[in-house]
């Protein structure tokens, strides 16, 4: 479909048995996954890996959304990150990306994520969670609320710089 005449996630009438904010939070992450594809699944591996200008590369941005959107859900399910998460997380600006393997971790996080949003349901939004070392203050909402922000910044970055590299610029 063009992008000019698809209806966003949240205009398509899904998702109505699921309550309001993570049905916000989904399809925040299901037109991230339309607009990836859309913008980024025909780019090349030189034009992935690019930092044109010393940006961050689109592989970077896609790596990023996918294992922050896992190591979000992993605070809000009130956990600590895992060593394999805090190693993917060092991993994620290398520039040896292949698209197909990256769309695979991005689908593959999407429907984690889905599935663990989902299983959330039903707590309280406003239940205590810390992030990080620091154990900074949140609640399971204000995660829920950044995981749909933090990953259409990305997007924005991703489908911006992809734009760039297409351009040769």
């Amino acid at each position: 479909m063009k992008e000019s005449t698809r209806r966003e996630p949240w205009l398509r009438g899904t998702l109505t048995g699921v309550p309001a904010v993570h049905r916000a939070v989904l399809h925040a992450l299901q037109l991230a996954g339309e607009d990836l594809e859309l913008w980024c699944s025909g780019l090349n591996a030189e034009q992935l890996n690019a930092r044109s200008g010393g940006i961050a590369s689109v592989a970077f941005h896609i790596r990023h959304i996918s294992r922050s959107m896992g190591r979000l859900l992993t605070y809000a399910e009130g956990r600590q990150l895992t060593d394999e998460q805090l190693a993917a997380l060092k991993a994620e600006m290398e520039a040896n990306a292949v698209s197909v393997v990256v769309f695979a971790e991005l689908h593959r996080a999407l429907d984690d994520a889905t599935r663990r949003i989902r299983a959330l349901v039903g707590h309280d939004l406003e239940a205590v969670r810390s992030v990080g070392r620091e154990s900074l203050p949140t609640t399971l909402g204000g995660l829920l609320a950044h995981i749909a922000e933090h990953t259409q910044r990305h997007v924005g970055q991703a489908i911006t710089t992809a734009k760039l590299v297409r351009s040769g610029r």
